[in-house]
């Protein structure tokens, strides 16, 4: 045995996305990419916007001494002071350059984060439908990872997340909006979230974290302000990434947010910046710091996923399909019209239409749809989804 026992398991397991994406490139191989119609991935479709390019241009040009070296692990002082103020604007909360870590993308930020509070077997709860690569980040840390359930309308049911927490139970992983609903969690989710884990930390004698993950979190279609875990609970973390709003997902290039507030905050910097270090990350990329750093209010057009989003879901709507309509993010999660998803993914392949079963998410019964494709992508897969459709309900 070539690999780790551990790994191979983990390959298995994580077989889904990698599956579609392999399956996607033979279909392209036999039948031309032009008649291949995959919703199987959630690679950002939009170029950068336009400030990134013009900053880009100006570093470039105009390089200080030391731009390609090391600095702080933590990053450049002037990036995190910038990225600092805009999210102080935007939350509310009087965050400063001292409690952000610049990091190689979100998921940089989330294995620093379980890296530096994980110790052997303490438990991580993700509440499905969830990101299914959370589940490597826990065991990665030697962490055990716990499973609360959503409601139909895919806002946590906060009783399952009661359950799911025990003495063991170090954090609570959060993801709005939600890859794979699309859904964003109200405030008053939020905040019952945080009273929930705020009575297990008295009745346990702990201290648990809420992270929240928010690579979509300026991909949004409603004009409600966006509701932050800052003034929820003072243990919280933000990890996010410019993959999506800035369209920088080869970059690399995110940070992670430690609450203000939290009195155990300068500890847990510390071991942020020694976890990026011997994790192997070290620091995130030097160029794409100080590129990102001056365009923190900029974000691609959003207007152009609303409209793909109203094009996809009004289309499986139409046809029968059940599926929450999506407030933020680039995906829809509808159910599946047979309860075998996986079967109904692939007769619904057999039409060349790409997508991804529900158990991939820890929710067998729905599947995930990606509108962060061209058009002639989604108008090609209607009559696919059509056909499926009605021969499943015969």
């Amino acid at each position: 045995m070539a690999i780790s026992r551990k790994v191979r398991e983990q390959m298995n397991d994580s077989s889904w996305i990698r599956r579609m994406f392999e399956e996607g490139i033979e279909l392209r191989k036999i039948h031309g990419a032009e008649n291949v119609f995959d919703l199987s991935l959630g690679n950002p479709l939009l170029e950068p916007p336009d400030e990134f390019r013009t900053q880009l241009a100006r570093l470039l040009a105009n390089e200080t001494p030391g731009t390609h070296r090391y600095m702080p692990n933590g990053g450049f002082p002037e990036v995190r002071a910038s990225v600092a103020e805009v999210l102080a604007e935007e939350s509310g909360v009087p965050i400063t350059g001292a409690e952000i870590l610049m990091t190689v993308g979100a998921a940089g930020a989330i294995n620093t984060i379980l890296r530096s509070i994980l110790d052997q077997d303490d438990e991580v709860v993700l509440i499905a439908p969830y990101f299914a690569e959370y589940i490597f980040y826990v065991q990665h840390q030697a962490g055990v990872v716990k499973e609360a359930q959503c409601d139909e309308n895919w806002i946590p049911d906060i009783e399952s997340l009661e359950a799911a927490i025990g003495p063991r139970t170090r954090a609570v992983i959060i993801n709005s909006p939600n890859n794979p609903t699309g859904v964003i969690y109200p405030d008053s989710s939020i905040r019952a979230i945080a009273k929930t884990l705020q009575r297990a930390e008295e009745k346990y004698g702990i201290e648990i974290y809420l992270i929240s993950d928010e690579p979509y979190r300026k991909l949004i279609y409603s004009d409600a302000p966006y509701p932050f875990i800052f003034d929820h609970h003072k243990r919280s973390v933000v990890a996010t990434s410019h993959s999506k709003d800035l369209g920088l997902a080869g970059e690399r290039i995110g940070y992670a947010a430690v609450n203000p507030y939290d009195p155990g905050k300068n500890d847990l910097m510390d071991a942020l910046n020694f976890s990026l270090r011997t994790l192997g990350f070290v620091n995130a990329p030097a160029l794409m710091q100080r590129a990102v750093a001056g365009i923190q209010r900029a974000t691609v057009d959003i207007d152009i996923y609303r409209k793909k989003r109203d094009l996809l879901h009004g289309a499986l709507t139409d046809i029968g399909y059940e599926c929450v309509k999506p407030d933020g993010a680039f995906y829809l999660f509808p159910k599946s019209p047979i309860p075998d998803e996986t079967d109904f993914v692939a007769q619904l392949q057999k039409e060349l239409v790409l997508v991804v079963p529900g158990v991939g998410f820890g929710t067998p019964g729905f599947f995930r749809a990606s509108y962060c494709v061209d058009d002639w992508v989604i108008e090609g897969s209607i009559e696919g989804f059509r056909k499926v459709f009605q021969k499943t309900r015969g």
